[in-house]
């Protein structure tokens, strides 16, 4: 479908029309400006990194400053941002004019950097505030406060305190603050990324997959839960946002699943527990998976291929969960699809694959993540044209742009707050001694450091994105993780999969709440029910300890045992939280399949073969046979109707 010039103009309600129009072209522009600079650093290179990364958190924050103006009914206030707009577009052409002057003196500043470096953390300030909110205002400014009167501090935790001067030369005029890692991810990775997926949106390629999954799936009782677990974790592999997704696909499946009988709560959950699975599934994932990669120091395609097994675990669960629930509501299936929906879709729109394996081929061969992109996107606009239905134009191509731009502007807001409290704890040694804190408070115990990472993970994503929390958490417990013996990777993934649970739980469990608008159900129950579904996110990463397997790390024989055990373990998990197998099951049996899952994924080497550890996972594995063969030979229960089981 075309999209119209008026899908261009940004939402308003307290400004006059020719306002804006005039900010809807000037944001649609700069978007537009963004994607060629993001599409030229990715393909060609040759930009350093410090020119590159502040242009484009020039662009991005002047733009953000024209979005959030219109959210204002006051004339003057409006006025105030636009003046931040122009304010936010100094710093990057200020480093491009005077970067060879900069870099001749070492990166020491001078008086013009100090007014300049002022300018931009006063739009980072604003922008956060708009974008992410009060907490990470909070830790910025307890940042700024430590290292200007960190003098005043006694013991270890003082220092000689930094002065304006040094602070500028620090967070602006180097790769350590504001235009560090974070934010070469931002320009590098998940700009681009996000740009792919909307590219692909319009086209239709998300269209595809949930056809295709419902032709998989659509047949098989409560099929329309399925097919939205399964669509809503491909299409979020494209585009990595578990909220994005909800709105993309459950726009349609949660509506469906209310049609065969699902509950709005349990069609709500289901929809947000599928869409969280675009965060860690390949070959896009979150915007942290990115973030990862740089902060470890290996390619992308390791990280996402590390991700494969454990986003696969959590599908599986998430699914076997959803059939559950159907056989228990004894629900109807979607008559509208099955095999011959499958064939048709494969037959008529199978090339809008394409560009998805033009992207995944190119990572395998070898080439870089923003390269494979690139080409990826040029895919894309090379195979909408083959069929009317699915041609685009320019209109479409700058409202993917605008998209992505209103997309990431939250992130980019957080990696660069993350950029200037990380390049304070460097420059003042927090950032080590916070470690070596984590690991008293441990008492050196890697388990009870484990506990309390997760405990700070999960608080941290309840109140930051998922980018800020990470990174946060790398250069703060990683260390501490990595100096007790884990694998680095490994202490990552960890950090990694509890700063996502947020995204299903309360009290922020953004996915659960925009589909609780859709469905029409209240946002808390479906956010609890939503845990429920998607309880492996809780789970697996603590096998990334004992079982470095489900990352593909290790020898072939630990890889396959450590996927077998955890395949094995879900299964007999997710049957019992489910509480539903031909039959109602008693709370001692449910028990029962809980324990037999602990016992199989025992907390030792997938390829320990002592007395102890071989016992319990060879009781774990009859135990749950025993009761999977008890539930085949039990007769099936006279199954309810659908009303007689919603809550």
């Amino acid at each position: 479908m075309k999209t119209s010039l008026q899908s261009l103009q940004l939402e308003s309600t307290f400004t006059g029309e020719k306002e804006r129009l005039s900010v809807s072209i000037l944001f649609s522009v700069i978007a537009v400006g963004i994607a060629g600079l993001v599409l030229y650093g990715a393909y060609y290179g040759g930009i350093t990194a410090l020119l590159l990364r502040s242009l484009f958190f020039s662009l991005v924050a002047g733009a953000a400053m024209l979005f959030y103006a219109l959210r204002y009914k006051s004339a003057v206030s409006r006025s105030a941002f636009y003046l931040l707009a122009l304010i936010a577009l100094v710093p990057g052409p200020y480093l491009w004019h005077y970067y060879i002057d900069i870099i001749m003196r070492g990166a020491m500043s001078i008086g013009q950097d100090k007014w300049v470096f002022l300018a931009l953390i006063a739009v980072v300030f604003v922008f956060v505030r708009m974008a992410v909110g009060w907490a990470l205002i909070t830790l910025m400014t307890a940042a700024f406060l430590y290292a200007y009167f960190g003098d005043l501090i006694p013991g270890k935790y003082g220092h000689s305190g930094y002065d304006l001067s040094r602070l500028a030369s620090t967070l602006m005029l180097s790769t350590e603050g504001v235009y560090g890692v974070p934010m070469g991810v931002a320009v590098e990775y998940i700009f681009l990324f996000s740009l792919f997926g909307a590219i692909l949106t319009k086209i239709g390629t998300g269209e595809v997959f949930v056809n295709i999954a419902r032709g998989l799936t659509g047949r098989v009782q409560g099929g329309p839960g399925l097919s939205a677990a399964l669509s809503s974790a491909l299409l979020g592999s494209l585009n990595g946002s578990a909220v994005a997704n909800v709105v993309t696909t459950g726009t349609f499946t949660i509506p469906l699943m209310k049609r065969v009988g699902y509950s709005a709560k349990l069609a709500g959950a289901i929809e947000a527990a599928a869409s969280s699975a675009g965060q860690i599934m390949p070959p896009v994932m979150g915007a942290a998976a990115f973030l990862m990669a740089e902060m470890i120091g290996i390619p992308y395609a390791e990280v996402a291929l590390a991700a494969l097994v454990p986003a696969l675990l959590y599908i599986l669960a998430l699914m076997i969960s959803v059939r559950l629930e159907a056989g228990r509501l004894n629900l109807a299936r979607d008559t509208e699809a099955g095999l011959q929906l499958l064939l048709e879709t494969l037959k008529t729109k199978s090339y809008l694959l394409l560009p998805l394996v033009v992207l995944i081929s190119l990572m395998i061969s070898g080439k870089s993540p923003t390269q494979a992109a690139v080409m990826g996107i040029v895919a894309g606009l090379l195979v909408c044209p083959w069929k009317k239905a699915t041609r685009i134009n320019a209109v479409d191509i700058i409202d993917a742009c605008k998209e992505t731009l209103t997309c990431t502007l939250p992130i980019v807001a957080a990696v660069a707050a993350a950029g200037v409290i990380i390049g304070i704890l460097n420059l003042t040694g927090m950032g080590l001694m916070l470690s070596g804190l984590i690991i008293e408070l441990g008492d050196g115990n890697l388990w009870a450091v484990l506990l309390l990472t997760a405990l700070a993970s999960f608080v941290l994503g309840m109140g930051l994105p998922t980018s800020a929390a990470y990174l946060l958490l790398a250069v703060l417990v990683a260390p501490a993780m990595t100096q007790l013996g884990m694998e680095i990777l490994s202490a990552h993934m960890f950090i990694f999969y509890f700063g996502l649970v947020s995204a299903i739980t309360p009290p922020v469990a953004l996915a659960a709440y925009a589909a609780a608008t859709i469905s029409g159900a209240q946002p808390n129950e479906t956010a609890v029910e939503s845990m429920r579904l998607g309880f492996v996110k809780l789970l697996v990463p603590f096998l990334f300890v004992t079982m470095p397997g489900v990352l593909l790390i290790g020898s072939t024989e630990s890889i396959v045992a450590a996927i077998t055990f955890a395949t094995l373990a879900t299964t007999s998990m997710s049957i019992g939280f489910s509480g539903w197998l031909r039959v109602n099951l008693s709370w001692v049996t449910r028990l029962l399949y809980v324990v037999a899952a602990v016992l199989i994924a025992w907390p030792a080497a997938a390829t320990d073969l002592s007395v102890a550890v071989l016992g319990a996972r060879v009781i774990g594995f009859v135990l749950f046979s025993g009761l999977l063969f008890k539930a085949c030979i039990q007769p099936k229960a006279d199954t309810m109707a659908a009303t007689d089981a919603k809550v």
